[in-house]
């Protein structure tokens, strides 16, 4: 799992639109990757509408806002619409980029061989470097928001 100190590894997936988004073209910004299990779920909907709301708090501190599940773009784009959300959501449907930073559930749910990612936070700093590090194995746990921003105001 990449920690905090460490290069955020890099990825391209598609976002809720079908255009293909890499982490490298946010170098130079703030970057908060909101990793959840599922679209139109309880608490991921709270989670990503809570991030919603708090957008002029992000914008304000030159932060971008990637929300990514296994869920296909196509979910994706209904999931946005459905709950207006001002930010990007990505499709790991291949589910590289959860291995990639080991936030992933395998047999989730008890569904033998559905994989989803993990409730997790990562914020990485203009250079690309993880600045802070949150993830939960327990998927109706929710991120400290106030956390979140209190780590982001520490990046110049």
């Amino acid at each position: 799992m990449p920690e905090v100190g460490e290069k955020a590894p890099d990825f391209t997936l598609p976002d809720q639109e079908r255009r293909m988004r890499s982490l490298s073209e946010f170098k130079g910004r703030k970057v908060v990757l909101a990793f959840f299990p599922g679209a139109f779920t309880s608490v991921c909907t709270k989670e990503m509408c809570t991030f919603r709301d708090s957008m002029s708090r992000f914008n304000d501190l030159d932060a971008v806002v990637l929300g990514i599940s296994v869920n296909d773009p196509f979910t994706q784009k209904a999931f946005a619409e459905a709950n207006n959300l001002n930010f990007t959501l990505l499709s790991d449907y291949n589910r590289e980029t959860v291995k990639k930073y080991n936030v992933y559930h395998e047999n989730f749910v008890g569904l033998n061989g559905y994989t989803a990612a993990k409730r997790a936070v990562f914020i990485i700093d203009r250079e690309g470097v993880i600045k802070y590090k949150w993830v939960s194995d327990d998927p109706l746990k929710e991120p400290n928001y106030d956390e979140i921003i209190a780590e982001l105001s520490k990046i110049s």
